[in-house]
This record gives structure tokens, C-alpha cells and sequence, in this order.
């Protein structure tokens, strides 16, 4: 029997902003997610197994809404942590909840790239499902024949 490949785990495929139907190519063309002038150009279809990235017209819409829930669970996670930590009282004289609201409004605008291309590998994660032998398998027509190549980039 020949050495088998190891599957990608899924959590760490969408950290690393990967297909989800190989979990080996990138979804994004500028591995920099800093570089905000093409922060979430994305490949049309993955370098490795030729999935394309985007659907249907509009496809990443759905994206504000994973993106608001990740804000969401970082704002709820460092509130605990400062809560649990450093403590927070009404009669404050440090004004520690004014600290905490700053530093997290501050960590949220630096992480916003982060969180954006976090929230597009979800989404496309969700739609398009791992396949082990991709390498064989063809890919699935019912995705793709949502794509209307007419109405692309049609703002």
C-alpha cells in the first residue's frame, strides 16, 4: 500500500485561508492580508484543484454577518478577560471599562483585515464541501452552474 496523504484538518485550512474542497490551495492572490489595496482579491479558482471562489453574483454578501458575529465573540472573549484579570467596578476611579473599551475598539480596527478574510473562508467553507479525492473527482456542477458569467463584476 503507497503512503497516503494526510487530510488538512478544517480548522486550520480556514485559518490559513485555504480551499475547502482540497484544504491545499490559497484562496487569496496576496498572502498579506495588511496589503489593503488588495486585501480580498481572491483567486478565481483555486490554484491546486480549480474550485472556483466565487459562487454566484453577490456570493460574499453573507460575509457581514460571520464577520459581526467574530467582532462580536472577540469584543465578548476581552471583556471576560479583562474582567477576570484586571476587574471592573461602578465605582471605578481608574475608569477601567473606558481603558478596556478603547484598547478593544483599537485591536478590533487592526484585526478588521484579519477578521475579513477570516469571514470569506468561513462562508466559502460552509458552501463547498471537503472532497478526499479531488484529485479525481470532477467538481460539482450544481455550484457551478450557479456562476452567470454575464452578471460578474456587473456593479
Amino acid at each position: 500500500m503507497g503512503a497516503e496523504e494526510k487530510k488538512p484538518g478544517y480548522l486550520l485550512s480556514v485559518l490559513d485561508n485555504r480551499c475547502p474542497r482540497c484544504r491545499r490551495g490559497k484562496l487569496f492572490i496576496e498572502s498579506n492580508p495588511y496589503k489593503l489595496k488588495s486585501n480580498v482579491k481572491m483567486n478565481p479558482k483555486c490554484p491546486v484543484c480549480g474550485q472556483p471562489t466565487d459562487l454566484e453574483v453577490g456570493f460574499y454578501y453573507g460575509t457581514a454577518y460571520v464577520s459581526y458575529a467574530l467582532t462580536v465573540a472577540f469584543t465578548v472573549t476581552t471583556f471576560v478577560a479583562c474582567w477576570v484579570l484586571i476587574g471592573f467596578s461602578v465605582q471605578d476611579g481608574d475608569y477601567r471599562l473606558l481603558w478596556w473599551g478603547i484598547a478593544n475598539a483599537v485591536l478590533l480596527i487592526i484585526l478588521q483585515p484579519l477578521f475579513m478574510r477570516l469571514s470569506r473562508s468561513l462562508w466559502l467553507s460552509w458552501f463547498v464541501k471537503y472532497e478526499p479525492d479531488w484529485k479525481t473527482k470532477p467538481i460539482d456542477a450544481e455550484l457551478t452552474e450557479r456562476v452567470v458569467k454575464e452578471q460578474m463584476d456587473n456593479w
